[in-house]
């Protein structure tokens, strides 16, 4: 078991991580996926481990259920207990991203998966957490 400091959703039964500093916006962006249909799995810390050989993400008990809002609070919310992760997002500033990015992996207890760097301030953060599932999913192809 490891706990890292991430938030992480479930979007159609697969766990998304969103990974970054503190202040880079992984509770806002989990906030406008939950109102597009994601459900919270873990915000500020998430706890993983193997099973089966696959990576499952779920919230330290202290914190299940809870997501701070900005200019609100800590707010209880609807949450999906554990979910096997299939992608990680690295929160990075505009300023980090690559226009075409080359493939890249998080590695995580012996497990990879695919990695995505975005800003999550950009106004299509939302649609392109989707577009990289569907990528991670093999469902939408990179042209190389």
């Amino acid at each position: 078991m490891d706990r890292i400091y991430a938030t992480c959703v479930e979007i159609d039964g697969t766990g998304v991580l969103l990974c970054g500093p503190s202040g880079r916006g992984k509770s806002d962006l989990a906030l406008r996926l939950i109102d597009g249909g994601a459900r919270l799995v873990a915000d500020d810390y998430t706890e993983l481990e193997v099973r089966g050989g696959k990576l499952l993400a779920y919230a330290p008990s202290a914190i299940a259920g809870l997501l701070e809002v900005r200019g609100l609070g800590v707010l209880r919310m609807d949450r999906c207990p554990d979910v096997g992760l299939g992608l990680a997002i690295e929160l990075v500033r505009e300023t980090e991203m690559e226009r075409l990015p080359e493939p890249e992996t998080y590695h995580c207890l012996g497990v990879s998966l695919p990695l995505f760097k975005l800003n999550p301030f950009e106004v299509s953060a939302v649609p392109k957490v989707r577009l990289a599932l569907q990528i991670a999913k093999g469902t939408i192809m990179r042209v190389p």
